[in-house]
């Protein structure tokens, strides 16, 4: 049984590396957080880790857009490496900015590094910040969601609105289930603000790629990993912390499968 062995990316302005880290040990798995530039400067050290994870944050101050810049430098300086990570069938998760990074460097909803879709400013126009329920989709192949139907988790972020391209690759990701989690209301029907902080299309709030093995997510899960976490907490909302099932999934799904 392989060992799961995820690499934390951290500097820059990403925020949420210890976190991220912790939920990933909390849920059986080995975490090492290393510094972004140790990656630009050596992306070979990718293949010493079978998971990949870009935390939330605001890396490069979010200049010129959200997670762009950080996304340019892993797509310019890391490409092959990564190309082999997600080709050796390896895990690869972004939360927040980490999602926003995987967009546009173009590993989701295909890892061949062409940007298909996007998040861009909330409909909003502010920073949001609150508890969101999220409805996973159950025919998703997404590694990281399987046997969750749903889950609360926070939101904190300004850019967070899912755009696809055309409405040609909105189809196509939705025929092939690549639309893994949706914001909902508490009934977990779909609704508008403040439901959807963002006002993504079609409620959109996480995606995956073909094989379910990448995985971004806005809200956070990592945030998530006990039970007093939650602003229910004090009213038996919930007994654990629940954003750790994401974790938990793909370290089993790495004990069994690499």
């Amino acid at each position: 049984m392989v060992k799961a062995k995820a690499l934390v990316l951290n500097g820059y302005g990403i925020n949420c590396p210890y976190e991220t880290a912790y939920a990933i040990t909390a849920s059986g798995g080995e975490a090492e957080i290393r510094h972004a530039s140790e990656v630009l400067g050596n992306p070979t050290m990718l293949q010493d880790y079978n998971m990949l994870v870009l935390p939330g944050g605001f890396s490069f101050g979010d200049d010129i857009a959200s997670a762009k810049v950080l996304a340019n430098r892993l797509k310019y300086r890391a490409k092959d490496a990564l190309q082999k990570f997600v080709d050796d069938e390896k895990l690869v998760i972004g939360i927040c900015n980490g999602f926003q990074a995987l967009v546009k460097m173009g590993l989701l909803p295909k890892p061949d590094f062409v940007q298909r879709v996007t998040l861009t400013y909330n409909a909003s126009g502010k920073f949001e910040d609150r508890w969101v329920r999220l409805k996973m989709n159950v025919k998703s192949p997404c590694v990281f969601t399987k046997g969750i139907e749903y889950l609360d988790l926070p939101v904190r972020h300004g850019e967070g609105r899912f755009i696809p391209a055309s409405r040609e690759i909105l189809e196509e990701m939705v025929g092939k289930q690549l639309t893994t989690c949706y914001y909902v209301n508490s009934r977990g029907e779909f609704a508008d603000y403040p439901f959807n902080p963002n006002g993504s299309v079609l409620n959109v709030a996480g995606v995956c790629s073909e094989n379910g093995r990448i995985f971004g997510l806005m809200p956070h899960p990592e945030a998530f990993n006990h039970f007093t976490n939650h602003p229910g907490w004090t009213r038996g909302a919930a007994k654990r912390g629940e954003g750790l099932k994401i974790f938990k999934n793909a370290v089993e799904h790495i004990e069994a499968n690499l």
